[in-house]
């Protein structure tokens, strides 16, 4: 989930160029009444963070981790290592017990692919895909598996309302040379019925562009997808079935298989507004409680014959952002996160982080949180590119962070005070994956190199303000 061009190089150009420089924060709840000053310093969340003496993963007191998974150590069920660079995930819960579902964003050069097993590869030229971790109640390894193979750079995904995995190809690559089909695909993923994941098949009517995660309206079913690119910026879109859809377990395969399964439903992306002034990029709004209207544009070709989809449209056609990322439905509407923004890139403001809400019922889009250029990133209490982003059952969100310097999940209170819940000690690879079980008891989360899965469990409450 990381850009060509380093956001450190980014940040560099900008303060050299003479620009103002802007504390992280807030002044939008995340989710409750009333807005609130925020800072990004103090004893906001669960009080400050404690060496770790193992040196992997510093917590605040009273809390502790297992870790679950390591990419080359710890094996699968076939007998290969754990693949490389675990990123998007979720946990799941059912009769057989509790399950992950987590992404390898493995793109060719990792040194460790996902086995590319019969029945499960899409293209064996492809090394992604995601693996399964069966965890007893206290979050320990069972055994872990290949669910899905032969996918390419599977960065994050979403979890549907009838518990399956959506996992994201963040690609637009072609058939050619190792690889023998089109990427740039979601697929579906079942945690626990291995045989609804033989002979896997790409749901081509969500599009075919560098998808980076899904959100998924549980009453409609619509999906709400980002887009990780540039040159142009990516898009946010939304997925509408055909009348007649039902959602459910394996209701989405056989509409991709059906007679005219491509171009089912509506796939478009947002424009948004202000009144009657079309929002050209997300970046334009610097204040958090900005909000616009939205309105959908149908996407003429999803699958990109020959053009890729975010180049389909003209100038005043869609609302663009920068580095579009996490995806997350929670409090009846679809959180989204754009993990920064630079004038260099063509952005028309610059950020180290927004996080966005859509409300379907309003049909409009708000800016929850905005975090200002990060001056240190070396400095342990300043917080940039927000990414993979989950809702918390104690109010408020979790963010891993991929911004530079040090790495941490980042909680975000119900009153939009920032706060460090996690430190990755080790290096400063990013946080990926966060997602909490059933219970709320444990937090899982991955650092991607060199590919660490964690649970993490302590006193959680509603964090402090």
């Amino acid at each position: 989930m990381s850009a060509p061009l380093s956001r450190r190089t980014f940040l560099h150009r900008s303060t050299a160029g003479g620009l103002g420089l802007a504390l992280a924060g807030s002044v939008e709840a995340i989710a409750g009444p009333g807005p609130a000053r925020a800072a990004t310093r103090g004893e906001a969340g669960y009080g400050p963070l404690v060496p770790d003496p193992a040196g992997l993963l510093a917590l605040p007191a009273g809390f502790s981790y297992t870790l679950v998974a390591e990419s080359g150590r710890t094996l699968l069920d076939s007998g290969e290592p754990t693949p490389s660079d675990p990123d998007g995930m979720a946990c799941f819960t059912g009769r057989n017990g509790t399950a992950l579902v987590c992404n390898h964003e493995i793109g060719g050069s990792e040194p460790y692919r996902v086995p590319a097993l019969p029945g499960l590869t899409y293209d064996p030229g492809a090394g992604g895909g995601t693996t399964t971790i069966e965890v007893s109640r206290r979050g320990a390894r069972l055994r872990e598996y290949v669910s899905l193979a032969g996918t390419h750079n599977n960065c994050a995904g979403g979890r549907t309302p009838w518990n399956t995995w959506l996992t994201c190809e963040e690609t637009e690559q072609r058939a050619s040379g190792a690889f023998q089909r089109d990427h740039g695909y979601v697929f579906e993923v079942d945690a626990f019925d291995q045989r609804a994941n033989q002979d896997p098949v790409p749901l081509k009517f969500l599009g075919r562009y560098s998808h980076e995660a899904v959100a998924v309206d549980p009453r409609t079913s619509a999906i709400y997808l980002t887009e990780d690119a540039n040159a142009p910026h990516g898009l946010y879109f939304r997925w509408t079935p055909p009348p007649g859809f039902r959602g459910g377990k394996g209701a989405l395969r056989a509409l991709a298989t059906a007679p005219g399964g491509d171009t089912a439903g509506r796939l478009q992306a947002m424009s948004c507004y202000d009144g009657s002034r079309q929002i050209a990029d997300l970046s334009q709004a610097t204040a958090p409680g900005t909000r616009y209207g939205v309105r959908w544009v149908d996407v003429p070709d999803r699958d990109a014959g020959t053009v890729s989809v975010r180049s389909q449209f003209a100038e005043g056609q869609v609302t663009r952002s920068r580095k579009l990322e996490g995806a997350y439905w929670g409090d009846g509407g679809a959180y989204f996160v754009a993990s920064y923004a630079r004038a260099a890139d063509g952005s028309l403001n610059e950020h180290d982080g927004q996080v966005w809400f859509y409300d379907p019922h309003a049909r409009t889009v708000t800016l929850k949180t905005v975090f200002g250029l990060n001056p240190d990133p070396a400095q342990d209490t300043s917080f940039d590119g927000p990414d993979n982003i989950t809702v918390s059952p104690y109010g408020g969100v979790i963010l891993a962070e991929d911004g530079e310097g040090v790495s941490h999940l980042v909680g975000v209170t119900r009153r939009g005070t920032p706060y460090p819940l996690a430190r990755n000690e080790l290096n400063e690879s990013e946080f990926t994956g966060p997602t909490f079980d059933a219970g709320g008891s444990t937090l899982y989360a991955c650092v991607q190199s060199p590919g660490h899965v964690f649970a993490v469990t302590g006193p959680w409450r509603r964090p402090h303000e």
